[in-house]
């Protein structure tokens, strides 16, 4: 059975590829984007399959009205894609509020409403799948992305309570973590905070880090993700990249030991036991 999908940021990068996959085998897309004329090209390619909507997913009215415009349309929901996103560089004492506000706004609350609208419609289907697309930096941090990181780490842990909520409705929940991608999340999209020379050391190294590593296809996490939905068991957590596997392991096994290491510490912090 073909699914339905709701995909936001679909105008271009992971979201445009997921709307791609899934249009190519058949299934229906409500296709999202702050500018509605970036979705002709889907539509003109796919005809009816394509719901475009145009949606900044900070306005909270918005997304619901179009939530449920999408459910109108084609009946019913299955695959509910928060994509829409971007990446803000910055060290801590770089960032202004109104930066950290955004990226959170655009980030977690995005993706927030867009879960609190189609929850009462996959409820009532007793099926439905929200996949969350998150990051490597969901799960570890680098210097320059703390405001981002502090976004998709709140992700992913509003996720991981709503996958234990919803379990018994017939819901599924995935976290998507990508590593690098030839995206446009670095490039044009991206919102840099002020430089403080203090911190240009640390830039180089992270622009080091990064022109080294191998950059994934995007079409092929589309191709991937529908892998996801067609489970009938699917991850919690999925990196999508080799990064994740390669380079997270040792992240984990670092907290572990240093958890190991101050055991007796926080035996002794808990205090005398209280009956």
């Amino acid at each position: 059975m073909s699914k339905v999908w709701f995909v936001t940021g679909a105008s271009r990068g992971f979201g445009r590829r997921f709307a791609e996959a899934a249009l190519s085998r058949g299934d229906k897309v409500a296709a999202t984007a702050r500018d509605a004329a970036a979705l002709t090209d889907l539509v003109t390619v796919h005809g009816d399959a394509v719901l475009p909507l145009e949606l900044d997913v900070t306005d909270k009215t918005g997304v619901f009205a179009s939530v449920n415009r999408a459910h109108d349309h084609f009946g019913r929901l299955d695959v509910i894609v928060n994509n829409a996103g971007y990446g803000l560089f910055g060290a801590v004492e770089e960032l202004t509020e109104r930066e950290l506000r955004d990226q959170l706004e655009t980030n977690l609350f995005g993706a927030l409403w867009v879960t609190q609208a189609a929850l009462p419609h996959l409820r009532e289907q007793g099926s439905g799948h929200f996949v969350q697309i998150s990051s490597t930096g969901g799960v570890a941090a680098w210097p320059l992305l703390g405001g981002y990181h502090a976004s998709k780490w709140a992700l992913e842990g509003l996720t991981e309570s709503l996958a234990q909520e919803v379990a018994g409705l017939g819901i599924k929940v995935t976290l998507v973590e990508p590593g690098a991608y030839a995206t446009d999340w670095g490039g044009t999209s991206a919102v840099h905070a002020d430089a403080n020379p203090a911190y240009d050391g640390v830039r180089e190294q992270l622009y080091a880090f990064v022109q080294s590593l191998d950059f994934g296809d995007p079409a092929a996490a589309g191709e991937a993700l529908l892998e996801v939905v067609d489970s009938d068991n699917p991850p919690l957590r999925v990196f999508f990249g080799a990064q994740g596997n390669e380079m997270l392991p040792q992240v984990y096994a670092d907290r572990l030991k240093t958890w190991t290491d101050w055991a007796d510490l926080a035996v002794r912090a808990q205090g005398a036991q209280v009956a």
